[in-house]
């Protein structure tokens, strides 16, 4: 019997922390990845299976039935693959890992919000709002592991979940000159972010790729949307985004052609 498959988006965060967390276990050849791109119309074979969903990631186990939601498809896969535990067994570390986990909802809102905010009056209040994302996770780091760099005593299952995030938000650098500060309300959370960047099973993408591939974002225009004027998508395949020029940083006050862009 065949394993699973993903139907996935490569630079997706969502799809990237299935891929970390079968590094971590050293299963990621276990389970087929399947590209699908997005700036087409899903293709009829894909909805038939997601009864319409058009959201991704999605896998189809062995047996042919569908998950949905990135956190369920994660916990899936820990169940299957038990060899190296990613998540706590203990149940109160469980517990603090799970804490951590339910944050990430909001961080990742706030993050995409700001990138794809297209009122320059709106930047300061967007940037107080992100900080306060990542105030919530220095007072939680320091009050659960003080010690660091990790929530416990590896990279672990609040990593594999955050980390994808901490890289996308590689864009909010570039298009919005953002850098967590220095300072006592940030130092354990910029400890544990750096640890994440660094760490071996969580390579699968690059900061040039992201700012690539996410310029649309930037201009408001978020899974495939065309922008007025264009014809091809920043998240097109071809050509590849390593053959591509930087965008242009300035978000606000210009938008560059399919032709600046490399498409």
């Amino acid at each position: 019997m065949s394993g699973p498959t993903v139907y996935h988006i490569p630079v997706c965060p969502f799809c990237q922390r299935l891929e970390i967390l079968l590094s971590l276990k050293g299963k990621r050849q276990q389970v087929d990845f399947h590209v699908v791109d997005i700036t087409r119309p899903r293709p009829e074979w894909l909805l038939r299976k997601t009864r319409g969903t058009t959201v991704l990631p999605v896998m189809e186990t062995a047996d042919g039935y569908i998950i949905r939601e990135s956190l369920v498809i994660l916990a899936y896969l820990e169940d299957i693959f038990p060899e190296l535990p990613v998540a706590q067994r203990d149940p109160y570390r469980r517990a603090v890992e799970n804490m951590l986990t339910m944050m990430e909802g909001a961080f990742g809102t706030q993050g995409y919000l700001w990138v794809m905010n297209q009122d320059p009056g709106r930047r300061d209040a967007l940037r107080a709002a992100m900080l306060k994302q990542y105030e919530r996770l220095n007072e939680f780091l320091v009050e659960h592991a003080p010690r660091g760099p990790f929530l416990f005593d590896a990279f672990g299952w609040a990593e594999a979940v955050f980390t994808p995030l901490f890289m996308r938000f590689w864009f909010l650098e570039y298009y919005e000159n953002f850098r967590l500060p220095d300072g006592p309300r940030y130092t354990r959370v910029h400890q544990w972010v750096d640890a994440c960047l660094a760490h071996p099973a969580a390579q699968q993408v690059t900061r040039e790729e992201v700012i690539k591939l996410y310029y649309d974002y930037a201009q408001g225009a978020g899974n495939g949307e065309l922008l007025p004027g264009r014809s091809r998508s920043s998240f097109a395949f071809e050509p590849d985004w390593r053959l591509r020029p930087w965008p242009p940083k300035d978000k606000y006050t210009y938008s560059a052609t399919d032709a600046e862009l490399g498409l």
